[in-house]
């Protein structure tokens, strides 16, 4: 069995983040959730009220061999602005902000390169929080596979699917094959 490792961000609504990483080639799954905070087994509500601390994240589970972590680093950056400060579009708090949890010591030093290249790129800082990952807790059923199970929903028009599309377009040759 090929190796997997894991990956966790967190860019503004999860919907949005997880539909755009599925797209890519070698991400095995694609877990929305929570994390960064200090509150144990919180709910969405919870979460959604700013007072937990956590941000809402997807976990990222991916073959090594088929796509590095720089690619997808690359790819999350690309579908969120890491310029806004707790916030991604119509979203506003703390449980929106930018952040990069590392599981070791190799990503937070790729992901700590990688912040410090794109701060070059844009007029305001890049104010994407970088932290170990403590705990992930992933998020209700419901949550998973959100755009996939309700493409007509407007939020996910009006947010989601164009991160889908611009990783579609932008990053073509990462893309799974049908």
């Amino acid at each position: 069995m090929a190796e997997t490792d894991y990956a966790t961000f967190g860019g503004g609504c999860f919907w949005c983040v997880e539909a755009a990483l599925k797209e890519l080639g070698g991400v095995r799954e694609v877990t929305s959730g929570y994390a960064g905070g200090d509150t144990e087994n919180p709910t969405y509500e919870a979460v959604c009220s700013g007072k937990t601390g956590h941000a809402e994240v997807v976990q990222v589970a991916y073959d090594p061999d088929v796509i590095s972590y720089e690619e997808l680093l690359e790819v999350f950056f690309a579908v969120h602005d890491p310029t806004q400060l707790n916030r991604q579009g119509p979203d506003v708090g703390s449980q929106y902000r930018s952040i990069v949890l590392y599981h070791d010591d190799e990503q937070r030093r790729l992901a700590e390169a990688y912040i410090e290249a794109l701060d070059e790129e844009y007029d305001d800082s890049v104010v994407t929080e970088l932290e170990p990952l403590e705990t992930f807790y992933e998020a209700e059923a419901y949550h998973q596979d959100y755009f996939e199970k309700n493409p007509n929903d407007a939020y996910c028009n009006f947010h989601a699917r164009p991160k889908v599309e611009k990783v579609r377009e932008k990053f073509a040759a990462k893309v799974k094959q049908a």
